[in-house]
């Protein structure tokens, strides 16, 4: 909140017989200008009431999303008609040449009446941006009621905690001593209550930053869950292994949460390896083959290609997207993919080997001794690598 400059003092005449003597000559010499401001007053009360209402009326409370249009009804309506009355009064009291003491009187009413209206136009200016970041779940999140609750209680103490601070000032107050009691005790709390406070305002930052919401398939730290419930310090999520988990909302933060609700589209990867000795023709148009079958189910087709080769086979790789976050199209769509391509290679003749392994055996004079019923001796000579034992 702005400062406000302070009032005048207050300068009263001697005693009542100088007063009723000032004020009787004032109006004596100067009642027409008295009629005319007083005239010019209620003209400022009424054009200030006639903007007051059409605020009402343009800017109406009360609807599901708050916008701008509500938030200035909203401050329209917490105009007070004595501020209003005190506005028409600071602005004729010039014209109307009022005495030192009316003069001065107006102007300290005119300051406080100031501090509190500007208390409440702030109020309710604040109030209304968190609202309009909170939007629509507002209105059905009970969390976020009682949060919005909370958010009300703190943004009215503090803005009027510095109205009531200002106006003492404007009365001559040393509030130097207030302030710096105000603050120490505040330190005091926030650290005897710092834990509680952390998860609070965490809750609160998820409620309005809507990082996940109710629903949500959310991960972090390795874990896996559906959001139950987002409440002021704790949120509940059930796993995917059926156990609710409660984790406190500071703790939730401090972690790098994916939600895999929101998410654009669902990555799938295979690795097809093929036999060694499958045709080059066969391998060269094995990509165009693994494209075709992926954006046959409608999956976008991300790589199909010759990724490296593997201990017993030829490695290709075939990525897809699938659009949307829901596995229950994902899943399908894979299982067919899979029994498309099974079908596709078998009518290829293109052979999908096994994790093999060749094992040489040899005589003790390098001999090969080849693996048949017969144990016929094959007179081919094995040679052998330096430092390589056949077994």
């Amino acid at each position: 909140m702005t400062s406000i400059s302070h009032a005048p003092p207050l300068t009263l005449p001697a005693s009542p017989q100088v007063l009723i003597a000032e004020t009787s000559g004032w109006i004596t010499d100067n009642w027409l200008r008295i009629s005319i401001a007083i005239g010019i007053a209620v003209v400022v009360v009424f054009v200030l009431l006639t903007i007051r209402n059409l605020g009402r009326k343009f800017c109406p409370e009360g609807e599901a999303l708050v916008g701008w249009k509500t938030i200035v009804g909203r401050m329209a309506g917490r105009t007070r008609f004595w501020f209003i009355v005190l506005v028409a009064a600071e602005a004729v009291a010039s014209y109307a040449q009022t005495p030192l003491w009316l003069d001065r009187t107006i102007q300290f009413l005119f300051t406080i009446g100031l501090t509190f209206q500007a208390a409440l136009w702030v109020r309710e200016l604040t109030i209304g941006l968190i609202e309009h970041r909170a939007g629509e779940a507002q209105h059905a999140n009970g969390a976020l009621i009682s949060a919005m609750n909370i958010v009300r209680a703190l943004v009215t103490f503090l803005v009027f905690a510095i109205a009531f601070v200002l106006i003492l000032g404007n009365l001559g107050v040393n509030v130097a001593g207030l302030v710096a009691g105000l603050g120490i005790g505040g330190i005091a709390i926030g650290l005897a209550a710092q834990g509680i406070f952390s998860d609070l305002f965490a809750g609160i930052s998820i409620l309005f930053d809507r990082p996940f919401k109710v629903g949500d398939t959310i991960s972090w730290a390795g874990t896996i869950g559906t959001v139950e419930t987002i409440g002021m310090r704790t949120t509940r999520v059930r796993l995917v292994s059926g156990e609710l988990l409660i984790v406190s909302n500071k703790n939730l933060l401090d972690k790098e949460i994916s939600n895999l609700t929101v998410r654009h589209h669902i990555r799938m990867t295979f690795t097809i390896g093929v036999a060694y000795e499958t045709p080059p023709d066969t391998l060269g148009h094995l990509p165009a083959m693994l494209r075709e079958l992926g954006e046959a189910q409608g999956a976008k087709v991300a790589r199909a290609g010759f990724d490296a080769f593997g201990a017993s086979s030829l490695d290709f790789v075939l990525i897809i997207d699938v659009a949307g976050a829901d596995w229950n199209v994902a899943h399908p769509l894979r299982d067919r993919l899979l029994v498309s391509l099974m079908e596709r290679f078998a009518a290829e003749g293109i052979s999908i080997p096994y994790p093999t392994q060749t094992t040489f055996t040899a005589a003790p004079d390098g001999t090969l001794i080849m693996p048949y019923p017969d144990g016929a001796v094959v007179p081919v000579k094995a040679e052998l690598v330096e430092g390589q034992s056949l077994s």
